[in-house]
């Protein structure tokens, strides 16, 4: 088991639930701004919450922004040391720095303040920070990784928690394996650069749920190029897909000719609607009544077409028949009693 790190009121490690995070694309200094997006990310289940620190006013905005939100807050730092012991004093719940970036008394300073707040710190490597490239780059993501843990270690600080990434997901599996039968640390899992829209999920999704069946890695990043908004749904969804965490999950047919319904539209508005939902429930969006029932009898909820409107089953079972515009309202009737019955 890998040890606990406290990050604000999460755990990481230890045996504690696989953590969602994100991060912010505003200027931090802007507190309106960053703490309108994190609420956002709040309500879609980040539960951590990384901001980027470039200056003074970033690392000062960070008390502001923590009055205003309930989510731990971690201070992105390169280089500059000062700006990591800034964040540390106005309440940053963790600090992400690059020890090989920093000359080693300051750092004796940051890891002094971490300490002095009990604060704990983000190292790791991307391929962009490498120092070595050899033809095994896995290999040199993994130590570049492991050697500022030990610039740490040495400096008798093991408050950390470690990330390699890479944009190839082969190396990002490659060099995770490699850390984690290395250090017993907590491990961020992600692909960095992993790209925009369906190439983003793709690649997440792979390197991801591979290292959490090996059973490798306690919080997760999905790197998305856009709305962070979307990379909190989607590690969601890696998570629920993995039997990690309970939640809402939306079966749909792949549509056919005999489709009396757009499956696509239907099945995006129900879980646009029901994403909250934080228990185990599998619904059911069928195009049609021909096999639709059969299909979707593992799901608690579920819905086909008709040429005149849809059919609502609960468990295998027809419910009734509805017009198609009152679909989503009759849904969320079923679903309110199924979790009723779960309660």
């Amino acid at each position: 088991m890998k040890r606990a790190v406290r990050v604000g009121r999460v755990t990481i490690g230890g045996g504690a639930p696989i953590s969602v995070q994100s991060m912010t694309t505003t200027k931090t200094s802007n507190v309106e701004c960053t703490v309108s997006q994190i609420k956002q990310l709040e309500e879609a289940g980040c539960e951590i919450v990384r901001v980027a620190v470039q200056d003074e006013e970033d690392a000062r905005a960070i008390g502001k922004i923590k009055e205003r939100v309930s989510i731990p807050v971690v201070a992105d730092i390169q280089f500059d040391y000062r700006l990591a012991i800034l964040s540390v004093e106005n309440g940053a719940d963790k600090i992400r720095i690059n020890p090989g970036n920093m000359n080693k008394e300051r750092l004796k300073d940051v890891v002094r303040v971490a300490k002095e707040h009990g604060v704990p710190i983000r190292v790791g490597a991307n391929v962009g920070s490498l120092k070595q490239r050899t033809s095994e780059r896995w290999r040199d993501l993994a130590e570049s990784a492991l050697e500022e843990v030990r610039i740490l270690e040495r400096e008798g600080f093991y408050d950390i928690v470690v990330s390699v990434k890479s944009s190839n997901v082969l190396e990002t599996i490659r060099a995770n394996e490699y850390i984690a039968e290395r250090v017993d640390y907590p491990i961020h899992l992600g692909v960095t650069e992993a790209g925009v829209a369906e190439t983003a999920v793709v690649k997440s999704s792979i390197a991801i749920g591979y290292l959490l069946l090996k059973r490798i890695g306690d919080t997760i990043r999905v790197s998305m190029a856009g709305d962070p908004v979307r990379e909190v749904i989607v590690g969601k969804k890696i998570l629920i897909s993995l039997g990690l965490r309970e939640g809402l999950e939306v079966i749909a047919c792949p549509t056919c000719g005999r489709a009396e319904i757009d499956v696509e539209e239907l099945a995006r508005k129900v879980e646009n609607t029901l994403f909250h939902i934080n228990r185990s429930l599998k619904v059911a969006v069928l195009g049609c009544i021909v096999n639709g029932i059969g299909e979707g009898k593992d799901a608690d909820l579920g819905v086909a077409g008709l040429k005149d409107g849809v059919v609502i089953f609960v468990k295998g079972e027809i419910k009734e028949r509805v017009p198609k515009r009152k679909v989503i309202d009759r849904l969320k009737f079923y679903i309110d009693q199924l979790l009723k019955e779960v309660e």
